[in-house]
C-alpha cells in the first residue's frame, strides 16, 4: 500500500532499486542532486539534469513536461552520497506556468520498478515559487529512507541550488535551461481532465513518446525496459505530446460498461470531430481564400460529408507547421485507440464477472439448481451480459470507426520521414533542406483492430539508441496466433508457414536496420548524416549491399577484431573532441578532418569479436554519443552477452528494443496495453530504398 506523505514525514525504503514518478499540471524540468549528508554537493557532476540526464546510479528526463520519470539505483551511488534530492522547476521560454501556486499541486511517487507503489508526496501549499525541492532520498544507518521536503524557491533554480552549496550555481541553471531550451519542442502539457462523453482538449504540442524509454516517437513504452524520458519518460517516455482520450472512452482504464455513452438515438451518422482535440490556432491556420471567407472558422468551411456531416481532415491538429500538426494527430489517434480499448476491455471484463456473480448466486440457492427456475435465473444471466458486452462493442466500433476514417486521410497526408515505404510520397522523393522532427520505426496495432496501423515516430535528434533484438525469443512474446498470422503475411519477407528460425530472424533483423539507416539518411539534408558499420564476422553483407552501392556506406564493413577497434576508436576520438568544442565555445578549433555529420553505428553481431575494451568504448559511445550526435544501433541476440554476466544490463536498458517480426512488447504510457511492433521493412520486391538511396547519392555528388 503506498504511504501518503505530508511535509516533513519520511518512510522507510524496502528496495535500491526504485522509481520517482512525477506529475505537475504544466511542464516542468526535473533534476537530481546527490549531496553529502549535510546535504551539500560536492560540484556541478552532483547534479543530474536535462543537459546531463546520466550520473552514476541516476537518470532524468532531458526535457520539460507535466509527467517524469527518474530511474534510481542506490546501490550504485558512492559512499558520499547520503542524499538524494529530486528538484522540479519550471522552465521559461515555453509559455507555461510561471508560478506553481498558478496549478494544480505537483505530486511525486516512489515506485518499484514493477510499479509498486512505496510512498507519494502532494506538495501542497506552493504560491509564487519556481523552484522546489520535492523529496529526498537519504541515507541513515545503512538504510535509505524517503522524506517529504516540498520546500519551495521563489527565485528558481539558481537560489535552489545555490542553497544546497553549489558554487556555480547560476552559471548551471543557465546551462539547464539552454539545455531545456533545445528540447524546448518536446515540452509535454498535461492532460486535460477528462469529463463524461465528449469534451474538448488543449491544444497538445509535441513531445517526446515512449517510450521504451515509453514510449519516448518512442511512441510506446517497453515493457521490457525502463521508461523513456518524457514518455510518461515517461517509453516513455517516451516517451510523449499532448493526445487525447478516445472517442467515447474513460479516462480511467476500469470505466464499466454503464459509463459508455450511448449510441446515437436515430443511428445518425459518426461525428468525426476528434474528441478533445483543439483546432487548428488561427496563427497557424492557412490564409483566408475563395472557399473560405475570412472570419470563417477552419471547421466550419472544411469538407462534409453529403449528410453535412464534418470529415476528418488530415493536420487538425495544434502545431505551427504541418509536420508538427501530423505528428501530433498520430499521437492523439494512439491515445484515442489506447483508452477505447481499455474502455472495452474494463467494460468486458465488468460482465463477465457480473455474470460469475449472478451465477454463483444463482446456483447457491438449493431451489435454483434444478428445474426451469434454475435455468431462467441463468439464462437472464447470460442475457444481461451478453447485453452488457454488445453494448461495450457498439461503443468501441463508433470509435474504431472514427479512427479508421482518420487513419485513411492521415496516412496519405504523412511526410517521408513518417511514411512507410509503400507511401507514393517516397516515388516523388527529394533530399530535404532540412532535419525533420520525428522519424517513423514501425507500426503499433491491438488485436481489437488488425486493420488499424497506428505509425511509431519518435522525436529527432533521437535521444537514445536502438536495439534489434535478433534472439529466437524475440518472435515468442508476440500475442495470439491469428493476429500474428496476419501480421507475418504481412510482413515483407518473413516466412508465411511458422515462426521464422534463428537465420531468417538474423536476416530480418540486419535487413530492418538497413531500412532503418537509409530512412535517417533519406530525411536528413546530404551529408548531415553518415553510417558506420562494425561486422566482425561479415554476415551482414548482402543487407548493406543497398548502403554500399549508393556510396552511403563507403565500403563493406572490416571483419575482424581489427575492424571493431578502428570504427570504435574513430568515433570515440569524434565524440571527446565535439564534447571539447561544445564545453568551451570552440567549434572551429575541431580538425579539419573530423566529420561532423551525425553519425549511425550500426553494430551486427554484438558481441561477436568484442573484447574488454571495445565493450568499454561502446558503452561509452551509448552513454555519451547521442548528445553529440553519434547513435548506436544494435543488431544482436542479448542471450549471447550472458557470459559478460551483469556488466552489459546498463547498455541494454539504454537501448530501445524493437523487433525483426510482429511482437507484442511495446506499452503506451496511457493505460499500458501491450501492442504489437511491426518493422519499417519495404514492401517484398520493392526497390523504392535503393532509389532513394540513388537520389541522396546524386544530390551528394551535385554538392
Amino acid at each position: 500500500m503506498t504511504a501518503e506523505l505530508v511535509r516533513g514525514q519520511n518512510h522507510p525504503l524496502d528496495r535500491t532499486r526504485v522509481e520517482i514518478r512525477v506529475a505537475a499540471g504544466g511542464p516542468v524540468v526535473a533534476g537530481v542532486t546527490l549531496g553529502d549528508e549535510q546535504g551539500r554537493l560536492s560540484g556541478v557532476e552532483a547534479v543530474a539534469h536535462p543537459g546531463a540526464p546520466r550520473r552514476t546510479g541516476i537518470e532524468v528526463p532531458r526535457q520539460a513536461a507535466a509527467e517524469h520519470r527518474i530511474a534510481v539505483d542506490l546501490d550504485a551511488l558512492s559512499a558520499a552520497v547520503h542524499r538524494v534530492s529530486v528538484l522540479l522547476a519550471l522552465p521559461t521560454g515555453i509559455g507555461g506556468l510561471t508560478a506553481f501556486g498558478a496549478a494544480a499541486a505537483p505530486s511525486v511517487t516512489v515506485t518499484g520498478l514493477d510499479g509498486t507503489g512505496i510512498a507519494r508526496y502532494t506538495i501542497t501549499g506552493l504560491g509564487a515559487e519556481s523552484a522546489v525541492v520535492a523529496v529526498e532520498l537519504y541515507r541513515r544507518q545503512g538504510t535509505w529512507k524517503v522524506r517529504a521536503v516540498g520546500q519551495g524557491y521563489a527565485d528558481g533554480l539558481p537560489a535552489m541550488l545555490r542553497d544546497q552549496g553549489l558554487p556555480q550555481a547560476a552559471e548551471l541553471a543557465a546551462e539547464i535551461e539552454e539545455a531545456v531550451g533545445r528540447g524546448q519542442a518536446r515540452a509535454v502539457p498535461a492532460p486535460a481532465p477528462l469529463a463524461a462523453g465528449r469534451s474538448e482538449r488543449p491544444g497538445a504540442g509535441p513531445a517526446a513518446p515512449p517510450a521504451q524509454d515509453r514510449p519516448s516517437p518512442a511512441p510506446a513504452t517497453a515493457a521490457d525496459g525502463p521508461a523513456p524520458s518524457g514518455a510518461g519518460a515517461g517509453a516513455g517516455s517516451a516517451a510523449g505530446p499532448g493526445p487525447g482520450a478516445g472517442a467515447g472512452a474513460k479516462a480511467a482504464a476500469g470505466a464499466k460498461a454503464g459509463d459508455l455513452p450511448p449510441a446515437p438515438a436515430d443511428g445518425g451518422p459518426i461525428d468525426y470531430r476528434h474528441p478533445r482535440r483543439r483546432s487548428t490556432p488561427a496563427s497557424a491556420a492557412p490564409a483566408p481564400s475563395a472557399t473560405r471567407p475570412a472570419g470563417t472558422p477552419p471547421s466550419a468551411a472544411g469538407p462534409t460529408a453529403p449528410d453535412g456531416s464534418p470529415l476528418p481532415v488530415a493536420g487538425d491538429a495544434a502545431g505551427w507547421s504541418m509536420d508538427e500538426r501530423l505528428y501530433n494527430q498520430v499521437w492523439g489517434m494512439f491515445e484515442d485507440l489506447a483508452r477505447s480499448v481499455a474502455a472495452y476491455r474494463s467494460a468486458a471484463d465488468f460482465a463477465e464477472s457480473r455474470l460469475e456473480q449472478e451465477l454463483d448466486r444463482a446456483l447457491a440457492d438449493p431451489r435454483h439448481r434444478l428445474g426451469t427456475a434454475g435455468e431462467d435465473a441463468r439464462a437472464t444471466a447470460r442475457d444481461k451480459h451478453a447485453t452488457l458486452v454488445t453494448q461495450a462493442r457498439a461503443a468501441l466500433d463508433r470509435d474504431l470507426a472514427q479512427l479508421m476514417a482518420e487513419s485513411e486521410v492521415v496516412e496519405p497526408a504523412l511526410p517521408p520521414a513518417f511514411a512507410r515505404w509503400d507511401n507514393p510520397v517516397w516515388q516523388g522523393y527529394h533530399v530535404p533542406a532540412e532535419r525533420p522532427m520525428a522519424l517513423r520505426l514501425g507500426d503499433l496495432h491491438l488485436p481489437e483492430v488488425l486493420d488499424l496501423r497506428i505509425p511509431m515516430l519518435v522525436r529527432l535528434p533521437l535521444e537514445r539508441g536502438l536495439w534489434i533484438d535478433s534472439g529466437p525469443d524475440s518472435y515468442a512474446h508476440g500475442g495470439p496466433g491469428p493476429e500474428r498470422d496476419i501480421g507475418r503475411r504481412e510482413l515483407p519477407g518473413a516466412l508465411t508457414d511458422g515462426p521464422p528460425d534463428e537465420s531468417e530472424l538474423r536476416r530480418l533483423a540486419m535487413e530492418s536496420a538497413v531500412a532503418i539507416a537509409a530512412r535517417l539518411l533519406a530525411i536528413h539534408p546530404a551529408g548531415d548524416f553518415a553510417v558506420q558499420v562494425i561486422d566482425p564476422g561479415g554476415a551482414a553483407a548482402p543487407a548493406l549491399a543497398p548502403l554500399v552501392e549508393s556510396g552511403a556506406l563507403p565500403a563493406f564493413p572490416l571483419p575482424g577484431a581489427q575492424g571493431v577497434t578502428a570504427v570504435l576508436e574513430e568515433l570515440t576520438r569524434r565524440v571527446e573532441l565535439v564534447q571539447m568544442a561544445v564545453r568551451h565555445r570552440a567549434a572551429d578549433a575541431l580538425p579539419a578532418d573530423l566529420d561532423t555529420a551525425e553519425q549511425l553505428l550500426i553494430v551486427h553481431d554484438f558481441p561477436h569479436g568484442f573484447d574488454d575494451r571495445a565493450l568499454t568504448r561502446l558503452r561509452y559511445l551509448a552513454d555519451e554519443g547521442p548528445a553529440v550526435g553519434v547513435h548506436l544501433m544494435l543488431v544482436a541476440d542479448r542471450a549471447q552477452s550472458r557470459e559478460y554476466g551483469p556488466v552489459l544490463d546498463p547498455l541494454w536498458r539504454s537501448l530501445l528494443r524493437i523487433t525483426p517480426v510482429p511482437d507484442a512488447h511495446l506499452a503506451d504510457p496511457w493505460v499500458g496495453h501491450a501492442w504489437t511492433y511491426e518493422p519499417p521493412l519495404a514492401p517484398k520486391g520493392s526497390q523504392v530504398v535503393r532509389q532513394v538511396l540513388g537520389r541522396l547519392a546524386e544530390a551528394r555528388k551535385a554538392s
